[in-house]
């Protein structure tokens, strides 16, 4: 069986090679999240409106292996900015992918950028 979370690796802001242009700012609701696909990979892009901050990270629930995260509950959590499943409500941090509460693995986030009114997701390759 093919574990499909091992395609999804973090990307840290200086090791971009590729900025995906992954669609209008007008595409994501505010205060929640929305799929985009680059490649292979499903990405969840939440639009922190509250925060006037924008956040990527895998579609894919860890610990349920369905892309679900961009339906997601957001907020935070002892202030650090989080997605809530919404099959299991584990939360992880939308800065680092930390599992926030439970002993899931982390997952995979991506650095975003706003040009031109067009949302972008890092990606090294």
């Amino acid at each position: 069986m093919t574990i499909i979370s091992d395609k999804y690796k973090t990307v840290k802001p200086e090791e971009v090679t590729v900025w995906f242009k992954a669609a209008p700012v007008t595409a994501f609701p505010k205060d929640g999240g929305a799929c985009v696909k680059y490649k292979d990979l499903q990405i969840a892009v939440f639009n922190f409106e509250r925060l006037n901050t924008w956040y990527a990270c895998q579609n894919l629930s860890p610990e349920k292996q369905e892309m679900v995260l961009s339906r997601g509950m957001i907020g935070d959590h002892k202030g650090i900015p989080m997605v809530a499943c919404p099959l299991h409500k584990k939360t992880f941090s939308l800065e680092n992918g930390e599992n926030l509460n439970s002993d899931l693995d982390p997952i995979a986030v991506y650095p975003i950028k706003i040009e031109d009114d067009f949302v972008y997701v890092g990606f090294s390759e």
